[in-house]
């Protein structure tokens, strides 16, 4: 028999660690090959860790709560064979750049981006040999955190770095006095010696006889801290139109029990609304954007999140990754398969990541409309209500004429520091177009 070690694996762009939720399987037990053995948990998503292996576990390293970095051993394994198993080699520890070249998706600029020290941007100058992930990055920059308060940072990530868990507890901490704003260098432009706005503080909730308080899990603080965080950077603008989706329904109830029989699949009305944005974005492509400073990035890829309520009532975006290339077939099977995952854990890292639009289904919960908060550090979200009958007017050559028509509200959220009302109301309007145009005759 031989020993191996079951490492943590890479999960990602800018994923360098992870906490341990819970372990499966238990000292001594036997699992096999491909048989998922711990649930882990990033800023990103909650997911399985799989043996690649089959085997004993006969020693768990990392327990529950503990955080584990990439490329690090987690437990050690007892597999058939003889000697040493190759993953059980002595190893030195690895630097971040071994792992971040053992992230897969990342190029060698991507990689050589990632390790440049952080740059002088939103009024605050940093300089030094500090490096931080795309994450903390972006909290340092939004919070305006000086080099001089980075420095002070204790970091616990991999080589010292700082995490999302170390840069927020600092900044619970952060009083307006802090000697690391008066160490500013007295050449650093003015605004990074201003003291910014202290957060807001609620005032303590009176607790009654007979009530109930539920401890926010993991998920749902990462959440109300996303949608505070955004709502505070974003000023936000929602437009809204009713539309005509009589053609979509017609279109869909004739060919959805082909579509499963044929593919196996359901054939839902999510991959018409994703196609219909697609097309809006080619149109309006400064929707795909994002915001850096006085910057704005435009995307060259169209991902769209797709927001995903969880069993246990918290919301996940999974992402469909280059969706202008996808036809409606396979729009429908991505769209079927990040939904599945989403609802049992099974999504990884990198299948919440990257998104530059999303959109999401208020109508599913019998909503007609909703006004959502757009996802940073995108700027823009559509949501779709619930498809109603309603009696409506129509335009015929022979006059006006009532009619029985499947009705539906959309609402767009926009970022106004760079979108304005005409671009905002113009894309929706698009959107709006290609739904209530919809052929009848689109293949699938």
């Amino acid at each position: 028999m031989a020993e191996y070690k079951l490492i943590l694996p890479s999960m990602g762009e800018g994923v360098m660690e992870a906490t341990i939720i819970s372990w499966l399987y238990a000292e001594g037990d036997t699992v096999k090959e491909d048989d998922s053995v711990v649930e882990i948990a990033t800023d990103k998503v909650d997911s399985d860790v799989p043996t690649p292996v089959s085997g004993k576990i006969v020693k768990i390293l990392k327990q529950k709560d503990e955080v584990a970095k990439i490329g690090e051993a987690i437990a050690i394994m007892e597999i058939a064979g003889e000697g040493v198993a190759v993953a059980d080699q002595p190893q030195e520890p690895k630097t971040a750049e071994d792992v971040q070249t053992d992230i897969p998706q990342l190029s060698d600029e991507e990689v050589k981006e990632l390790e440049k020290p952080l740059s002088a941007t939103n009024n605050t100058e940093f300089s030094g040999d500090i490096y931080l992930s795309p994450l903390v990055k972006s909290i340092a920059q939004q919070e305006n955190i000086s080099e001089a308060e980075l420095q002070s940072i204790k970091g616990t990530g991999l080589e010292g770095r700082i995490t999302k868990e170390n840069i927020l507890a600092y900044l619970e901490n952060r009083s307006v006095s802090a000697p690391a704003q008066a160490a500013a260098p007295q050449s650093a432009p003015a605004q990074v010696a201003q003291t910014p706005a202290p957060a807001p503080i609620s005032a303590p909730v009176p607790v009654g006889q007979g009530d109930e308080v539920i401890q926010m899990d993991r998920v749902r603080k990462i959440i109300a801290d996303a949608m505070v965080n955004s709502k505070r950077i974003s000023p936000h603008v929602t437009s809204f139109i009713e539309t005509d989706v009589t053609n979509v329904v017609k279109w869909r109830t004739k060919h959805k029990d082909i579509f499963e029989k044929r593919e196996g699949e359901k054939l839902t009305y999510m991959p018409i609304f994703v196609k219909a944005i697609v097309k809006a974005i080619q149109d309006f492509p400064l929707i795909n954007v994002s915001v850096d400073g006085d910057k704005i990035i435009k995307k060259k890829n169209i991902n769209i999140g797709m927001a995903t309520a969880l069993p246990d009532g918290n919301l996940i975006v999974p992402v469909i990754k280059n969706a202008d290339q996808l036809s409606l077939s396979g729009l429908a099977k991505t769209i079927n398969d990040l939904a599945y995952r989403a609802r049992n854990k099974k999504l990884r890292p990198e299948d919440t990541q990257g998104a530059t639009y999303t959109i999401s289904n208020v109508g599913g919960f019998g909503n007609l409309m909703g006004t959502p908060i757009i996802p940073q550090p995108q700027v823009a979200i559509l949501a779709v209500g619930a498809i109603v009958k309603k009696p409506a007017v129509l335009e015929t050559k022979d006059g006006d004429v009532i009619a029985i028509r499947s009705l539906m509200f959309m609402s767009h959220s926009y970022d106004h520091r760079v979108v304005d009302g005409s671009l905002g109301g113009m894309f929706l309007k698009h959107v709006h177009d290609y739904l209530q145009n919809w052929d009848l005759n689109t293949e699938i």
